[in-house]
């Protein structure tokens, strides 16, 4: 085979580089501007660039003896000239020197054969590098023929063996698509080896092999393209970052095409003095306003120009072609424009069976909306053609938006006259109304395309009437994708402020992604990051938002942050006007109390909320925060350390923490730790303390005994002690332990407001007590749980005697499982009845029966000040369910 008439072939540019067609291969390979596309494998991987590049995935399948190989990607991603230039690389004798034959073909060009031809015909006529007298060697040895197939998707006939009678003779006629389906199958020169191109879903299961998917670039390849592109360092530098900042978060940016057609617009206008375009739809306004100012023809011809580039790509979008034929370009009106379409279209095969298409989606898209809008008919309305395109051309309405805005419009008209004014008050009506709707429910996907439209519009003022205080714009915004981010950050950067920015459950928070995010982050009083999963660049991104940003709540629970990420995190905390820190299960250590210990003792921390629940900090962490709160800067007043894996080794750090006049702290929830006696011990002595200000304590399932109660009883019989809630619920407190509780309780002036004593061993004459109690005059009690307790209705009788007492200002109370029978009905009804206070009621988990529920529901429609009783899990029957939803109070 004679190579260097292959590279005369391949070196020789037949055409000429289009805007929107792209820079033709020749003249990419011929400048040495040629870049290797990136497969797929680019993304989910940290292999190096020359591992994934589309050159390597198909050397590397051809070495390991691959009889196909298979490059699936949309069109301009690269496919084409990747082909073009192995093909040269193999007659440079750079590369594939195993094959002594390689031919390459285009289905663009191949479909205008229609006459029967035999496989020889194909090599020797249609190819025309190998001499007759070479083809029986050829035939002889088919592992060393090389077919490289380009644009497989665009073959007219279907290449699915099935439908062919295949053929196994080289000499003999059979249609294209035989030949080719018998090639691919091996029937035909079984044993040679084939490189195939087909655009995305464009020809499933002809061929099987190695597939590659192919991506294209990725900003390392853009950055270097776009270098190559301008000779001037600074305008590359200029265009690469204009390009990053408003184009490179959209798929198409990986397509090589695109960055050519880009970088074209960006030199002309960098040239002419000019503003660079800031979204997507000012670009495609550039691309128009130049294609159609170098055709130099009058406006009206212009403006029919476009309009039948509008019926075209209407007619392409509904009837799912992906070209047309001159037929139906004469229909659309183009007779007009013999020249003029070259510009916008790709032109296929023989001038008498020529066929037009659009080189990308994304311009038939556009010229779609601009169409709508040029034309005067008043035939259809906004709605009706975006469903009828619905499903089809994803950025209409997109395109749409930004047009209706006379700033973004105005630059067109100039070339095609005025636009239909009834359609756009049209549009912008449908719009308000639609986002109206779409702002009220709690699909993002609807909110994040409502807000992509607003961002495409680039006006401020729509953005404030659009989104109204009754938009649910605080729902889950979770896994949001780059465009999603850029388009959010718009939105909330013209509002002024966002009032929660939530972001549960985001799979990976980027650090590109937070980078887009961060002025949002910085305007949002609340930020939402729970069960997120977050890169160390986006942890410093979101600290340098909390930093002089207007976040005064972050909940980073469940986020594995890890110790790392944390002091990263801190260094935005020291100076923000973060009030409440929430750190559920962030897989802390005590390495983190050190930094947290920092910010808390900074003179600019406002932070006085903070939950380090479940992270296993111990007792040598617990104790270096216990440090901080002896410092005058510090303003912590709720701690929640819910099991940290603490003990009693920690709590005299705490002890001496409340008692040093400087700790402003009024909660501490221990919940699940292992404080024992002694821990108590020391808590209780600070709660008599006079410079103690803890007013709520938490000692849920902290394995406590009765032992703990007497130094409880002093505590609370102090005139120091300010605790108004505790809970003691899940220990084995005992009778004696609980009946000297109960002594504190009756103590005129106990502060005790809220008491918790679910499943602590109590008994009859407890609550015969706490009766007692309730009834004095002197006690304060609002709400007391007492669930859990074997003590039947005789023991909660003494409760609801109580609660009827004209003393007792008991407002809510729980006796779950306390195993209740329909017996204590009336006292329960004569308790309600008779307080002026009670307004809760839980009574889950007991034996209540059909014959309770009259007089309960009754009871509860009667009161006043009864705003909810439980009573679910009880013993009632499928016949009282409608009784008992005639009062909504009652929760069954």
């Amino acid at each position: 085979m004679d190579k260097d008439s292959v590279l005369i072939h391949f070196l020789k540019a037949k055409t000429m580089s289009t805007l929107l067609g792209g820079e033709l291969p020749v003249s990419v390979i011929n400048n040495k501007k040629y870049i290797s596309p990136l497969t797929s494998e680019a993304q989910v991987t940290d292999r190096n660039v020359e591992d994934t590049s589309l050159d390597g995935a198909i050397h590397t399948a051809l070495c390991d003896e691959g009889r196909s190989v298979i490059l699936v990607g949309p069109e301009g991603s690269g496919k084409t000239t990747a082909l073009e230039k192995l093909v040269v690389d193999w007659a440079k004798g750079e590369h594939l020197q195993n094959f002594s034959y390689v031919f390459h073909f285009r289905f663009r060009e191949l479909n205008s054969i229609n006459d029967m031809l035999s496989l020889e015909t194909l090599m020797l006529h249609h190819h025309g590098h190998i001499p007759p007298e070479s083809m029986p060697l050829l035939l002889q040895k088919p592992e060393d023929v090389l077919f490289v197939f380009d644009d497989l998707d665009q073959c007219k006939q279907s290449l699915d063996p099935s439908v062919h009678t295949l053929c196994s003779d080289p000499s003999q006629a059979a249609s294209l698509s035989c030949l080719v389906a018998s090639l691919l199958h091996g029937s035909l020169l079984k044993g040679a080896t084939f490189v195939v191109a087909t655009r995305t879903g464009g020809c499933p299961n002809v061929v099987s092999g190695t597939q590659v998917e192919v991506l294209g670039f990725l900003k390392p390849q853009r950055e270097a393209y776009i270098n190559g592109f301008f000779t001037d360092p600074a305008a590359a530098t200029k265009a690469r970052m204009h390009m990053e900042r408003t184009l490179g978060f959209y798929d198409i940016c990986t397509s090589p095409r695109f960055c050519w057609t880009v970088c074209s617009v960006y030199k002309s206008l960098m040239d002419a003095g000019a503003d660079l375009p800031e979204t997507l739809s000012q670009l495609y306004v550039d691309i128009l306003v130049h294609l159609i100012q170098t055709l130099s023809m009058t406006k009206a011809c212009n403006r029919e120009l476009v309009l039948s580039l509008g019926k075209m790509a209407s007619h392409c979008f509904l009837e799912q072609h992906s070209s047309c034929t001159k037929r139906e370009m004469d229909s659309f009106g183009f007779q007009q424009f013999p020249t003029s379409v070259g510009a916008f279209l790709q032109v296929h095969g023989p001038s008498d069976r020529c066929v037009f298409a659009f080189y990308s989606q994304l311009m038939q898209e556009f010229l779609l909306a601009v169409s709508f809008f040029l034309d005067k008919s008043k035939s259809e309305s906004v709605e009706k053609m975006l469903e009828k395109h619905k499903g089809r051309a994803k950025f209409l309405d997109v395109f749409m938006s930004a047009l209706s805005q006379p700033v973004q419009s105005r630059p067109l008209e100039n070339l095609l006259g005025e636009m239909n004014s009834d359609r756009i008050a049209d549009f912008k009506s449908w719009f308000k109304s639609s986002s109206e709707m779409t702002l009220k429910g709690w699909y993002k996907d609807k909110h994040h395309h409502c807000f992509h439209l607003l961002y495409q519009a680039q006006n401020e003022s729509l953005v404030r009437e659009i989104i109204t205080p009754s938009a649910r714009i605080g729902i889950s915004y979770g896994d949001l994708s780059l465009q999603d981010c850029v388009a959010l950050n718009y939105v909330v950067t013209c509002l002024g402020e966002m009032e929660e920015l939530n972001l549960y459950r985001t799979t990976n928070l980027t650090e590109e992604e937070a980078e887009r995010l961060a002025p949002t982050m910085s305007l949002s009083h609340k930020i939402k990051l729970s069960d997120c999963c977050l890169s160390p660049g986006a942890v410093r991104h979101v600290a340098s938002a909390l930093s002089g940003g207007l976040t005064k709540e972050l909940d980073l629970s469940q986020s594995r942050l890890g110790d790392e990420k944390f002091k990263i995190l801190c260094a935005g905390l020291r100076d923000c006007k973060l009030q409440k820190l929430k750190l559920v299960m962030c897989k802390l250590t005590e390495a983190s109390c050190e930094d947290l210990a920092s910010v808390l003792t900074s003179d600019t921390s406002r932070l006085c909320v903070l939950d380090m629940s479940l992270n296993q900090i111990g007792d040598e962490g617990f104790t270096n925060l216990c440090k901080a709160l002896h410092g005058h800067h510090c303003k912590l007043q709720d701690i929640q350390l819910q099991n940290c894996g603490l003990t009693a080794g920690s709590m005299e750090a705490l002890s001496a923490a409340l008692c040093s006049g400087q700790s402003e702290l009024r909660k501490v929830n221990l919940m699940q730790n292992m404080t024992g006696l002694t821990g108590v011990e020391a808590l209780c002595k600070s709660l008599q303390h006079p410079l103690c200000k803890v007013q709520s304590l938490n000692f849920f399932d902290n394995e406590l005994t009765g032992e703990c109660c007497p130094h409880l009883m002093e505590a609370l019989m102090s005139e120091h002690c300010s605790l108004s809630e505790l809970d003691l619920s899940v220990n084995e407190l005992g009778q004696e332990g609980a009946l000297l509780l109960c002594k504190a309780l009756s103590r005129p002036g106990c502060p005790m407001e809220k008491l918790k004593l679910t499943r602590c061993e109590l008994t009859q004459p407890v609550f015969k007590e706490l009766g007692s109690v309730l009834r004095s005059g002197t006690s304060k009690l609002k709400s007391l749980s007492v669930g859990m307790s074997k003590v039947g209705d005789q023991g909660v009788k003494h409760l609801w005697d109580a609660v009827a007492h004209p003393n007792c200002v008991l407002e809510e109370l729980d006796v779950e499982m306390t195993r209740l029978t329909d017996a204590s009905t009336e006292d329960l009804c004569a308790a309600i009845r008779a307080s002026k206070t009670l307004k809760s009621l839980e009574l889950r988990n007991n034996s209540l029966t059909n014959a309770s529920v009259p007089a309960l529901v009754q009871v509860m429609q009667d009161s006043e000040n009864m705003l909810e009783m439980n009573v679910k899990y009880n013993d009632f029957g499928d016949e009282v369910f409608d009784l008992l939803d005639e009062c909504e109070k009652i929760r069954y």
